[in-house]
């Protein structure tokens, strides 16, 4: 290999055993003071650091209403990295990150606050040498999105100075519908160029959502078999066993078809059903899914083939659950849904006529999230009704949480002397194949969007192509009657089975 002068001759870009590491740059986090940025942000940041991912230099800034110091600010850090950090804790990685730390304290229309801002940026670059490089992290409720976006306009820190970037990094959801997800995407890019814009979805840096990728075209055991000739149906589920706990004024009004088909749900179709891409970056990657969403079909009957319900009063984990109407901030005649199910089909050649049965909720039987890929019964069986009754059918189902790995569901001959064949399962787990513990997800998502690499991030096509999907079942649910009732601690609502057992189907039980 020859060496292009000023580069290490000894770094090959073609070796595995290099991480990739972030050059010069800092982190922006609005709304620094929320539940996700203590639990999740900071302790990503940290875990990237102890990783060695993050350059010395590193710096984090929050900005929030507290009155805080910068010592205050590194204080909250510290604690929210000791109660929910990944990795150890180390004094000498602290020590090297706590260097970077600033806090900002205001309100999102306080110009000085944003001045400050600005000051704070340029100091960092000079003590820290971050190189004019930062990423803006919008951790704040979506109605502040275009006014924070706009104050970073204002102030000129959004703007790109020659060998320097400026990203937004956007929470979702993304609008609450397609013309309110086109009017953000109208501000954010007048802002910042369409390729500096980062919309989170944190399903995507699981790792075992990346390994639908791997499982599909690294492997000739199953794209033969990925399509309608031996596909029966696709079931898709995340299943929380929590309530709203105290997000009634985030929740209420969003629902759980707003809040995780929209992005999660139709990512994880889009996975699962997507055309093979010339290659693994964002732009063929972009392109495929874009595709699938293109050609999603909804049902004729919405009535029939859609589902939405409301968690009622019930036992939960030993324990009496209040319903979702009953809790503090919510008002008795709330019409939002806490469950939602729907089936959509795929007008393409390689799924026509196979359904994908998306569903969600709260307070379920368990905390879940799986994609089941569902197979055809045998064509012709040599054996009798008896020997077989205990068969089910083939299925392929991708544990995306809690217990990451995949599972294959075959019939497999009981032992002794009588033919009897019976559903076993083979489980690959994360946990047991690979000795390095699976990094988070936002861990990943942080890193790709220091290092500018948008493959695991939603592009304007697929948001607005997911809400064109959801749009017309909303506005159904909005002029037909209420959610159905459900007992918390079960699976849902009675009409959602019933939706599948009109098709001769049923729900898996994860």
């Amino acid at each position: 290999m020859t060496a292009t002068h000023g580069a290490n001759p000894l770094r090959d870009a073609a070796d595995r055993r290099l991480p990739r590491i972030a050059g010069p740059s800092g982190l922006v986090i609005f709304g620094v003071t929320g539940d996700l940025s203590r639990k999740k942000l900071m302790p990503a940041v940290y875990d990237l650091a102890n990783r060695g991912l993050l350059p010395p230099g590193f710096s984090l800034i929050g900005f929030a209403r507290r009155e805080w110091q910068d010592e205050d600010f590194a204080q909250e850090v510290h604690d929210a990295v000791k109660e929910h950090a990944r990795t150890p804790f180390r004094e000498e990685v602290w020590h090297q990150l706590v260097q970077g730390m600033r806090f900002v304290q205001g309100d999102f229309d306080d110009d000085d606050a944003f001045e400050n801002l600005k000051t704070t940026i340029a100091e960092l670059d000079k003590a820290q040498g971050t190189g004019g490089n930062f990423a803006f992290y919008l951790s704040v409720p979506p109605k502040f999105f275009p006014q924070v976006v706009q104050q970073l306009k204002k102030h000129g820190l959004a703007d790109q100075k020659e060998g320097s970037w400026r990203r937004a990094v956007i929470e979702k959801p993304f609008g609450h519908d397609l013309t309110s997800a086109k009017e953000l995407n109208k501000v954010v890019h007048e802002v910042f160029p369409s390729n500096e814009v980062f919309r989170i979805d944190h399903y995507l840096g699981k790792e075992t959502v990346q390994n639908i990728l791997a499982l599909r075209f690294a492997n000739t055991l199953f794209e033969p078999i990925w399509n309608r000739s031996y596909v029966d149906h696709v079931q898709i589920t995340m299943a929380e066993d929590i309530g709203i706990g105290g997000r009634a004024g985030y929740y209420d009004g969003i629902g759980a078809a707003r809040d995780v088909i929209q992005n999660h749900l139709l990512q994880l179709l889009a996975l699962t059903a997507m055309e093979e891409p010339a290659s693994f970056d964002a732009d063929a990657l972009a392109a495929e899914k874009t595709k699938v969403l293109g050609a999603v079909k909804l049902p004729k009957d919405l009535g029939a083939d859609t589902v939405r319900g409301q968690y009622a009063a019930g036992w939960q984990g030993g324990e009496q659950a209040v319903g979702y109407l009953q809790e503090d901030g919510i008002d008795a005649r709330s019409k939002t849904d806490t469950y939602a199910a729907v089936k959509l089909e795929i007008d393409n050649r390689r799924w026509a006529g196979v359904p994908f049965y998306l569903r969600t909720g709260k307070r379920l039987g368990r905390r879940v999230t799986e994609i089941a890929v569902v197979f055809q019964r045998a064509p012709h069986s040599p054996f009798d009704h008896t020997t077989t009754e205990e068969l089910g059918q083939n299925a392929l189902v991708i544990r995306v949480q809690p217990d990451e790995g995949v599972t294959m569901r075959f019939g497999s001959k009981v032992p002794g002397t009588s033919m009897e064949v019976r559903d076993v399962s083979m489980d690959f787990a994360y946990g047991e194949s690979f000795t390095e513990s699976s990094p988070e997800a936002y861990e990943r998502l942080i890193l790709d969007v220091l290092l500018g690499d948008s493959n695991l991030f939603p592009r304007v096509e697929e948001v607005e192509l997911s809400w064109k999907i959801l749009d017309p079942i909303e506005h159904y649910w909005d002029k037909h009657g209420k959610p159905a009732q459900y007992e918390s601690g079960t699976w849902g609502p009675v009409e959602a089975d019933e939706m599948l057992a009109r098709d001769g189907r049923s729900w898996r039980r994860p």
